[in-house]
């Protein structure tokens, strides 16, 4: 098997584990800022504890990093408007959450328009090739009614 068979066939492997995907947010006020993320998931029951993985240099890795907080916002079923909003990103001092309905608390922001939210306190991280895992508990949570989570399935997994 080629190089490039073998990165075809890892590809499309990868691509087979599914997803959600969510807005993590961090920080307050103007230092605020959000970000797309798609590899999120439950880690512990008692406690409840989640992992999120960031992208090395992202805005939102220094805010987590010195505040150990963050809002995991869940996407619904139709999650078009987060994408196009949170799709592209945020440099730094960008106003992540201009034109959309919002409510801050301790952790970061929780945006009006998830399914539901998980406000977290970062317990241990670890760099993992061009990303860092966030291991957190969640010490907060809201629901929005009976919203399905979106499912993420990628066409590769070597790429977003």
């Amino acid at each position: 098997m080629t190089k490039t068979d073998q990165d075809s066939t890892l590809a499309k492997a990868l691509a087979l584990i599914p997803s959600g995907c969510s807005i993590i947010t961090a920080g307050a006020g103007d230092a605020a800022t959000g970000m797309l993320a798609s590899w999120v998931q439950q880690a512990s029951f008692d406690p409840p504890y989640v992992t999120v993985s960031v992208k090395n240099g992202r805005p939102i890795q220094g805010i987590i990093d010195d505040t150990n907080r963050f809002v995991l916002n869940l996407l619904g079923e139709d999650p078009g408007a987060m994408f196009k909003h949170f799709g592209a990103g945020f440099g730094p001092g960008e106003p992540a959450f201009e034109g959309l309905e919002t409510s801050e608390n301790e952790w970061g922001v929780e945006l009006a328009v998830a399914a539901g939210s998980l406000s977290c306190e970062v317990q241990s991280s670890a760099k993992a090739g061009d990303h860092t895992v966030y291991i957190a508990k969640v010490c907060s949570t809201n629901t929005a009614g009976d919203q399905k989570p979106y499912v993420h399935i990628r066409k590769s997994g070597l790429s977003y």
